[in-house]
């Protein structure tokens, strides 16, 4: 298993615990020389926060870890493709890699805004993609 798809795994227990508070199934962590410093998964029913993103919970809690707002020397692992609102966060920080799994073709910040992200931030997509992709059909197929 490779470093990638072990850290994925954590965003993937994060979103398992978004699924069972019943928040849409997305998980993120913030790693940093090998460990993870900031978790996060999808709050915005339980806090009434459209904003409540996963990456965005990682993102802060990884700031606040660090003690500061930048995460260049950081690699973020979130199970969604990001959305606009969080690419532009992620930009923000100045992330130095972004690995995520599904892609999200309605929302995903690569459809909308490709150059949102800091030009130096690597991004990898596909990792555990499948598993991650079922997850999301899965919840929303029950909501239907």
């Amino acid at each position: 298993m490779t470093d990638d798809e072990r850290f994925m795994r954590e965003a993937l227990r994060e979103a398992a615990v978004a699924l069972s508070a019943d928040e849409v199934p997305i998980g993120a962590v913030v790693v940093a020389d090998g460990r993870v410093i900031g978790r996060g998964h999808n709050l915005t029913e339980t806090l009434h926060d459209v904003t409540a993103h996963a990456e965005m919970q990682a993102i802060t809690a990884a700031a606040e870890h660090l003690g500061g707002k930048y995460l260049n020397q950081c690699t973020l692992y979130v199970t969604v493709e990001p959305c606009v609102m969080c690419a532009g966060a992620i930009g923000w920080s100045q992330l130095g890699r972004l690995v995520y799994g599904a892609a999200d073709e309605k929302r995903g910040f690569q459809t909308f805004a490709p150059r949102a992200l800091h030009p130096r931030t690597e991004i990898v997509a596909g990792v555990l993609g499948d598993e991650a992709s079922q997850l999301m059909k899965s919840f929303f197929k029950g909501k239907r």
